[in-house]
């Protein structure tokens, strides 16, 4: 159908909203695709809604092609079931909660496992109806603390989740197999750049897991990727411990008078001009920092201690992933003041064993191993405390900032880093769902075989954010060809009648031959047409101006940036054939 920009619900703007901070952001409200209602809440427009509906048509098609069914289930749901798998305190504050006039808890759905579960449950019993795969393109909330970014991290999203059941773990590699590539296919048929990368399984349990990122410096997540191939989130990667090593032979550990050292580089300068015989460097530091956490569904917080090497800093966003899911925050000086023996700068292992706050420390802290710490009083360090004879850590914990240079885990060559967006996540579940919900199918020899479960979300909303932060130049939005809001722009760069009804004949014969056209038509200047029709971005740009006198128009590449001139005679089958090469 014809699109007149003289009638379209559209209003373009020429200065940045002033909460935007991401390219995506300020050109989606620019351009007239989105417009923001409440924090992290935003509706869609004519235009918006347009490329919206393209990126969920890509998705159908390729979840289609795998055997998946559409299905779809409501956002308001009811307690019970996430109660059964401890969700609904997990999700802790994330989650939106409510109760109806009868005070029955309702929530608004962040994700469907438990429906899913539930449904199937109630559907099917024999081994004979499996394995299943089922998915639905429907709307989901979740309460971010920080939404930002317009719609990369927003309140109210539209998310493809699906599941997959099967009656053996083969089964789920399968389903899980089939679903990767169906992921790939969607993201290489919407032109973007990404990676695929090893990743946490969080709330969501299961075993194997891994996230599609989309390349982009405005990215939150930061993965890292090796030479040989190796690639995940930073808060996947595995630190290698060292061999230990033995103890016997090793000096005694010491503690020295320290003035003035709260921090790791005051003290590795004390040390070395304290003469003690050796060198020091911060890596030789045992840095303890300590948090506060909080289990899903508990009031009172628990003291925590995380043990890193000097020469790094702990990654809040791996040591939440680590502790997953509890919430954890840093001390502030009210909770120093209730515990005394924690003496800011100089905290050690011993206080912290002495009064039951359990201590975790990095993978690189093994037996043998001597540190430099604090000795648990102003202005004192311990020298050679040495793990294992001095220490006992309650565990280790991967909290550790990862960095360029570091070794894969796998070996395959140094790691460097990179931003992204998260576009993607698939997931083994297993059955830990299926185990909450007494998933069974009845097997052929009369016996239940518990079914085992898979994941696999796209979120199909922040896809459209993503296409824009990767496809935009300093005019405006680049759309790729299979998610445009039209296949050709016509700019009617003139108000003469004659310039008018050539653009309208132009663009008639285009509708016919099975393109979306989007016509400018308005009485604008022709400086006001071109810059609204490279802000919005459609991938081909026809400028039917001073030229047509002559039996020819203009044919810009949006992406290129390219301009042709071309006969009329023949544009229909000329532009027809441009939009089905690409």
């Amino acid at each position: 159908m014809l699109t007149r920009m003289s009638s379209l619900f559209l209003r373009t703007l020429r200065e940045d909203p002033a909460d935007a901070d991401v390219p995506s952001h300020k050109l989606l409200v620019r351009a007239g695709y989105v417009r923001r209602v409440a924090p992290g809440i935003y509706s869609w427009l004519p235009l918006g809604l347009k490329v919206l509906r393209a990126v969920e048509q890509v998705v159908r098609e390729e979840m289609d092609a795998i055997g998946a069914q559409e299905i779809h289930f409501p956002a308001l749901l009811p307690r019970e079931p996430y109660e059964a798998t401890g969700r609904w305190t997990e999700y802790g504050p994330n989650l939106f909660r409510l109760k109806d006039r009868k005070g029955a808890d309702y929530l608004l759905g962040p994700t469907h496992e438990e429906l899913f579960t539930q449904l199937v449950k109630g559907e099917y019993s024999s081994y004979k109806d499996y394995p299943v795969m089922l998915y639905q393109i429907q709307t989901k909330y979740r309460d971010e603390a920080r939404p930002r970014a317009g719609i990369l991290r927003g309140r109210e999203f539209l998310m493809k989740d699906s599941y997959s059941f099967d009656l053996s773990d083969d089964g789920l590699s399968e389903s899980y197999r089939r679903h990767r590539e169906a992921y790939v296919k969607i993201f290489d048929r919407l032109g973007l750049e990404y990676v695929i990368v090893a990743a946490t399984s969080g709330a969501m349990g299961g075993s194997a897991s891994e996230e599609f990122l989309a390349v982009a410096p405005t990215g939150e997540d930061t993965f890292v990727r090796s030479p040989g191939g190796y690639a995940a989130n930073v808060e996947a990667v595995t630190t290698p411990a060292p061999p230990e090593q033995p103890i016997d032979g090793l000096p005694a550990a010491q503690a020295h008078h320290t003035p003035a050292t709260p921090t790791i580089a005051t003290l590795v300068d004390f040390l070395n001009r304290a003469d003690l015989g050796r060198t020091f460097t911060a890596a030789d530091m045992l840095k303890n920092v300590l948090v506060k956490t909080r289990r899903p569904g508990q009031s009172e917080w628990t003291l925590l201690g995380v043990g890193v090497p000097g020469d790094r800093d702990v990654d809040m966003k791996r040591l939440e992933a680590a502790l997953d899911p509890a919430e954890v925050e840093l001390l502030d000086e009210s909770d120093f003041a209730k515990a005394p023996f924690l003496v800011k700068g100089y905290i050690g292992p011993g206080a912290l064993a002495a009064n039951g706050v359990r201590y975790l420390v990095d993978p690189r802290v093994v037996r043998g191993t001597a540190w430099v710490t604090g000795a648990d009083k102003p202005d004192h360090h311990v020298v050679d405390l040495v793990c294992g004879r001095d220490f006992t850590p309650d565990g280790t914990i991967e909290a550790a900032e990862v960095r360029e240079g570091d070794p894969a885990p796998d070996g395959s060559g140094d790691l460097e880093a990179a931003r992204g967006i998260e576009i993607g996540h698939v997931f083994q579940l297993g059955r830990k769902y299926a185990d909450a919900a007494s998933l069974d199918a009845l097997g052929p020899d009369s016996k239940p075989v518990r079914i085992t479960m898979g994941s696999y979300g796209i979120g199909v909303s922040r896809l459209v954010a993503v296409i824009a932060e990767q496809s935009h130049d300093d005019s405006g939005l680049i759309w790729p060809r299979a998610v445009a809001p039209a296949d050709v722009h016509v700019v009617v760069a003139g108000k003469s009648e004659e310039l008018l009804a050539g653009g309208e004949a132009l663009a008639a014969d285009l509708e016919a031959a099975g393109l979306r056209v989007l016509l400018d038509d308005r009485k604008a200047s022709p400086g006001v047409k071109f810059a609204d029709a490279e802000l919005i971005g459609v991938p081909t740009i026809v400028v039917v101006g001073r030229g047509l006198a002559n039996g020819v128009i203009e044919v810009k590449d949006r992406r290129s940036g390219e301009r042709v001139e071309i006969p009329l005679n023949g544009a229909t089958a000329h532009l027809a054939d441009l939009v089905q090469k690409q």
